[in-house]
């Protein structure tokens, strides 16, 4: 059996044009940090570093799955790339000084030791420097906003003002000064492009 992430987590995964308020529990990723331009050639380098940790994570769980029964799972989807953007100065924007996480999420009974082996065996068969610098962490982000945006990047303030106005009529305030984007379809037109935007809120207990 397949698990897939599109059709068992439509919650988190699936969202629509219009912002929700949405409870995210402790997920597992592989990460990597970096910082400067996302247009250059370090960031893409990074992120094809981490998609091959994830399909060596997913061929060897299904390699490990061969003998379990037809009821079990014995194979997952690979999950989309995240991100957490974060600016440097805090003053302007300047995309050389932005600060980021990428990442990709694990399914829940992706362990540590598998990553662990799965991160040898890639370095075996595919080297690259960059490997050393991901890891496998936990994170919980919980009550969150979150809305799909259609479009270039550079029209995301229009969902973001959406997602505040959400906030601001449930009593709610961003608790961080960073947000995740989730890229469905990265390598579609820019017109097509699906992208989720969420942020961590909290009640906001003014007085």
């Amino acid at each position: 059996m397949k698990y897939e992430w599109r059709k068992q987590e439509k919650d988190l995964y699936a969202p629509k044009q219009k912002p929700v308020i949405v409870d995210v529990p402790k997920q597992k990723f592989i990460i990597i940090n970096g910082e400067g331009n996302p247009n250059e050639s370090d960031f893409s380098d990074r992120i094809s570093a981490l998609y091959s940790l994830a399909y060596a994570i997913k061929m060897l769980f299904k390699n490990m799955s061969k003998t379990k029964a037809d009821n079990e799972i014995t194979d997952f989807t690979v999950y989309p790339l995240e991100g957490i953007w974060k600016k440097a100065d805090g003053e302007g924007f300047d995309k050389d000084k932005l600060k980021y996480r990428l990442m990709i999420k694990q399914p829940d009974f992706i362990t540590k030791d598998v990553f662990t082996e799965a991160f040898n065996n890639v370095k075996k068969k595919k080297p690259n420097i960059l490997y050393d610098e991901i890891s496998f962490e936990e994170i919980e982000d919980g009550k969150s906003i979150q809305i799909l945006h259609i479009g270039s990047y550079d029209n995301e303030p229009e969902s973001f003002e959406m997602m505040d106005k959400l906030a601001n009529e449930s009593n709610l305030t961003r608790t961080a000064d960073y947000h995740r984007e989730i890229y469905l379809t990265s390598k579609a037109v820019t017109e097509k492009q699906k992208t989720i935007l969420r942020y961590m809120v909290g009640i906001n207990n003014i007085g």
